[in-house]
């Protein structure tokens, strides 16, 4: 196989590596100092500290049980829209967390149509401020990629196997006690484990639907410390637990999420003869229906609203407007530039550098950057500036697991020809690469886009009037109790979102 990297792409890996340790590494050496500063944790430090730990122990727990009979359903049965519903499941993916948030108020609020439904059957209403608002959000982003995770166990049972039990008689239940469990014994931890480090990091989630003293986050505390108190002490001390429960979560996911394998087979499609109907295949129509509906109202509530909200939208939203596609190109860009840096001389080093982002949280590296700035200057003067890095940095790891395999191909396939005829340098990457990794680079530069289009985190530490971006004009909206305002914005940040998604992914190409 040709080389990966000549000179120039070696050149390029080690610039990429250095620019993304020194993003990293600055901001939390800077942390870790003023953190030594400031005084010890105390009960205020510990209760935010006791709820982000109950919350996402909540969270992965509710998240992974109600996946586990969608994923079984769709393991076994076969009908009409099923891979779209697989589609379906991949959206909150991509889906701005403050706009998912605000179309579970429109379904769960004071004003949502649960309680109108329940108002109307003379039931009491139901609140979703607090732990139990917080937990309901986060099912509703993670119950989708649980179950996507456990779909791919189940699809790792050989078919063979199915086909063994069915020859052999067995009843459901003996192919779940001697198929499916181990499996799920392989599988659920690193589920869990996975959801467990997502959860750690639910800024706005905790911002929007927190509640009070008694349901803070710490990366809310860290906020407050900020907004409140201008405590910089504390708010370093914050983002050092911070980050010392996420990367211990992160490492524990990374050991767990690993799967041995249910033996070898012949690649067929698994086919089921153990699902029987009656009231087995009622069942599962009635959990696929849940989890149907689970996804889509608050989409379609939120819709609903906004298009009736959008007459009442500020002048200022224009600005916020330019303000996140201006952002979200740039980290689109940026992310592409540096995963491609990262995958030309594609080291262990490398690819590990472009992952460590993961264990991280967009609020704690925000809070490093506030810290080395505001001795200086103004940072909220650099508001948008540091949300394009900060962005970028946590949308890296998608990307370049999008890129690198793409470039790895390519070479594997086409290097040796490539090196035959002398094509090094730009002219290697401009004439065989970038053609064959259109579609990776068009697909990860449209999640980087709307991934940091909807981001409402570090924007909300340096944010001001004159740099809002949609997320923080939409949050101030529903702080000044402007629902259909902010209802009417949710919807423009929702279509700009899937749009620039959208257009990176076709530029791309079909392949992505």
């Amino acid at each position: 196989m040709a080389e990966r990297a000549g000179p120039i792409g070696r050149a390029a890996g080690c610039a990429g590596g250095l620019a993304v340790l020194a993003l990293l590494v600055l901001p939390l050496a800077v942390i870790f100092l003023q953190a030594g500063e400031g005084r010890l944790p105390g009960p205020a430090e510990y209760a935010a500290l006791r709820f982000t730990l109950w919350q996402a122990v909540l969270s992965a727990l509710l998240s992974v049980l109600a996946a586990l009979p969608v994923a079984r359903a769709l393991a076994r049965r076969r009908f009409p829209g099923r891979r779209l519903f697989v589609t379906l499941t991949g959206a909150p993916f991509l889906l701005p967390v403050a706009v998912a948030v605000l179309g579970l108020l429109a379904v769960f609020g004071a004003r949502g149509w649960v309680n109108d439904l329940l108002g109307a059957l003379g039931l009491g209403s139901i609140r979703i401020y607090g732990l139990h608002g917080v937990v309901l959000a986060h099912v509703f982003f993670n119950m989708p990629l649980a179950t996507r995770m456990l779909l791919q166990g189940w699809r790792a049972i050989p078919a063979e196997r199915f086909r063994l039990a069915a020859t052999l008689d067995l009843p459901p239940v003996q192919v779940f006690r001697l198929l499916e469990l181990p499996m799920l014994r392989q599988v659920v931890p690193g589920a869990l484990a996975a959801i467990f480090a997502i959860c750690l990091s639910s800024f706005s989630v905790a911002l929007i639907l927190g509640g009070g003293p008694r349901a803070t986050t710490l990366e809310l505390a860290i906020y407050q410390a900020f907004l409140f108190d201008f405590d910089l002490g504390r708010a370093a001390l914050l983002a050092l637990m911070q980050s010392g429960i996420v990367v211990l979560a992160a490492l524990v996911s990374l050991r767990l999420a690993r799967m041995d394998g249910s033996g070898t087979g012949l690649g067929r499609e698994m086919l089921r003869w153990d699902a029987p109907g009656g009231w087995r295949r009622g069942l599962d129509a009635a959990w696929l229906l849940l989890a149907g509906l689970f996804l889509t109202l608050p989409l379609l509530a939120l819709v609903l609203d906004g298009i009736g909200g959008l007459a009442d939208l500020p002048a200022r939203i224009w600005p916020a407007i330019g303000n996140s596609l201006g952002v979200s190109l740039g980290c689109a860009l940026s992310t592409v530039a540096l995963s491609l840096a990262l995958s030309a001389p594609m080291a262990r080093w490398s690819e590990g550098l472009g992952l460590l982002p993961l264990a991280l949280s967009p609020l704690v590296l925000g809070t490093g950057y506030f810290l080395i700035l505001n001795p200086v200057i103004a940072p909220g003067r650099l508001a948008l500036p540091v949300t394009l890095v900060v962005n970028t940095l946590m949308a890296l790891p998608f990307c370049l697991r999008l890129i690198a395999p793409a470039w790895a191909r390519a070479e594997a396939d086409h290097g040796r020809l490539a090196s035959s005829l002398g094509l090094t340098g730009f002219a290697r990457l401009r004439w065989l690469l970038l053609p064959r990794m259109r579609g990776a680079i068009g697909f990860g530069a449209g999640i980087a886009a709307a991934l940091s289009m909807g981001d409402l985190g570090v924007i909300a530490l340096f944010g001001s009037p004159e740099r809002e971006t949609l997320p923080l004009l939409m949050y101030r909206l529903l702080g000044a109790y402007r629902t259909d305002a902010a209802s009417g914005a949710a919807l423009v940040l929702l279509v700009l979102s899937f749009t620039v998604f959208w257009i990176f992914d076709r530029l791309g190409g079909r392949d992505a």
